[in-house]
């Protein structure tokens, strides 16, 4: 395998990595703090590393095979992680690269998990850096759902490929140039959001932050407390209100900024999302009753901001939802795997996959009903080709035997089954926040041991990169060809 368009992809990634990591130098030596030194540093590092690769294959051909991309894919996670957590480690915030990596990664990944404790009373530059990194993680989770995954045939997500780009066998070329429209419907999302934060009485720092969190639907706050903090239904409504504008597919949102509404009003992936996103707060909102949990309409509140929250990855928190009952617990818990719409920056199975998979249970009970019958499986209005079908259950099989054996490690680390359990449910759906008192919505994952951590790492890099593209590469067949 040639691995020269490999190392010059990654080396213009870290490029960037490193050029923005300038930002939040600039702004800390705007405001006298001496961390600027340690993004100045980090990012001069990263930046000159990824010249160095950059230049050392550049010339190579532009285009990249099926093969290589794989490579490609994961090794720009695991490098930019790595990178991005010089300036958790060289601050000082944290005191191992362990948990460095693990806040990086949490980041990049968009899980939105945490190690770092005083958010509070954290560096300016560090909550600026915690937000950029999800931004540009969301960012590249939606030119890879778009433009990578589908042509790869991952998970069944080849019912997605965009036609209009769809050549031989290189990939590069198509993601460079749906990667610009979809970059444009980011940057406006994520900046309408921060004009809604700001009107909700953000201040501009803060609406900054929470704005490139929300819409890459990564969760990282700059208070221990989340956005509970500010105690402001509009805030949260804002936020619930682009958490759902994030987790539907970016495609769309280019053809309705073409002038074609009609494939957003008819997409049926869209309309199941929304319609289970109702369908869990009216249910939540019921036990909220029950517990007598909230007066009024912040019971409301709280049901459709949480819900959003879990459902679409993003993971922020107004209040400790462990403690509304059993019933809201078992809900929450379900809830984190399903996830959003494919082409989204959402995390979790994706509502398509269950739509595939109601399909061919449907199909199979009408074959023993009617023997003779033709039953033919829908999606979007168009057959469904067998391929996708046996994608989607091998992806179905491989996630839940993922979360086994996740669960299973962590619980080897010495962690209760609950927190072992809910960790690694939310880790391989990139939620951030788990069950019980350790990582509940009120705690965070510091206190888990080094060991627990790595794991939890692993699980979140496998579950963003849809499973298949980082265990591929654990079959020597594939290295043999």
């Amino acid at each position: 395998m040639d691995i020269r368009p490999i190392l010059l992809i990654v080396g213009v990634l870290l490029a960037t990595l490193g050029s923005a990591m300038m930002i939040p130098a600039i702004v800390d030596l705007l405001n006298d703090s001496k961390d600027w030194q340690v993004f100045a540093s980090a990012g001069g590092f990263t930046l000159l590393v990824g010249l160095g690769l950059f230049s050392s294959a550049r010339g190579t051909n532009k285009g990249i095979t099926t093969r290589q991309a794989f490579v490609m894919t994961v090794a720009a996670w695991v490098t930019l992680s790595g990178f991005g957590a010089l300036p958790f480690l060289w601050s000082g915030v944290v005191p191992t690269y362990t948990d460095a990596y693990f806040e990086s990664l949490s980041g990049l990944t968009t899980t939105g998990a945490t190690v770092i404790v005083g958010l509070d009373n954290a560096p300016t530059g560090i909550l600026l850096w915690r937000g950029i990194l999800q931004w540009l993680g969301g960012l590249g989770v939606l030119v890879m759902a778009v433009a990578v995954l589908p042509m790869l045939q991952i998970g069944g997500m080849q019912i997605f490929k965009v036609e209009a780009f769809d050549t031989s066998d290189k990939i590069l070329p198509r993601a460079s140039q749906i990667s610009g429209s979809i970059t444009g419907i980011f940057v406006v999302l994520t900046f309408l959001c921060f004009l809604a934060y700001l009107a909700s009485g953000m201040s501009v720092f803060n609406a900054t932050v929470h704005a490139m969190t929300t819409v890459a639907t990564g969760g990282f706050s700059t208070s221990d407390g989340s956005l509970g903090s500010f105690n402001s239904m509009a805030v949260d409504l804002t936020a619930s209100l682009f958490m759902v504008l994030g987790s539907i597919p970016f495609l769309l949102y280019v053809q309705l900024a073409r002038g074609n509404a009609r494939p957003l009003l008819k997409d049926s992936q869209v309309r199941v999302f929304l319609a289970v996103l109702f369908l869990a707060i009216v249910i939540v909102w019921n036990l909220e009753s029950i517990s007598d949990v909230n007066p009024g309409l912040f019971r409301l509140v709280d049901a459709i901001f949480n819900v959003t929250s879990i459902i679409t990855g993003t993971g922020f928190a107004t209040d400790d939802y462990t403690l509304w009952g059993h019933g809201s617990v078992a809900l929450f818990f379900v809830i984190m795997f399903i996830g959003g719409c494919a082409g989204s920056t959402s995390c979790g199975i994706k509502i398509f996959r269950f739509q595939v998979l109601f399909q061919d249970i449907r199909q199979h009970l009408y074959k023993i009903a009617y023997p003779r019958g033709v039953f033919v499986k829908k999606f979007n209005g168009k057959p469904l080709p067998p391929t996708v079908s046996s994608a989607v259950m091998s992806f179905f099989f491989l996630y839940i035997a993922t979360f086994a054996i996740s669960s299973i490690a962590l619980s080897l680390t010495g962690l209760d089954m609950l927190t072992a359990i809910s960790a690694a449910g939310s880790a391989i759906s990139n939620v951030g926040p788990g069950l019980g008192n350790m990582i509940g919505p009120s705690g965070n994952y510091k206190a888990l041991s080094d060991p627990a951590k790595w794991i939890l790492s692993v699980t979140m890099l496998v579950g963003r990169l849809e499973l298949f593209t980082v265990l591929v590469l654990f079959f020597p067949s594939f290295w043999r060809q």
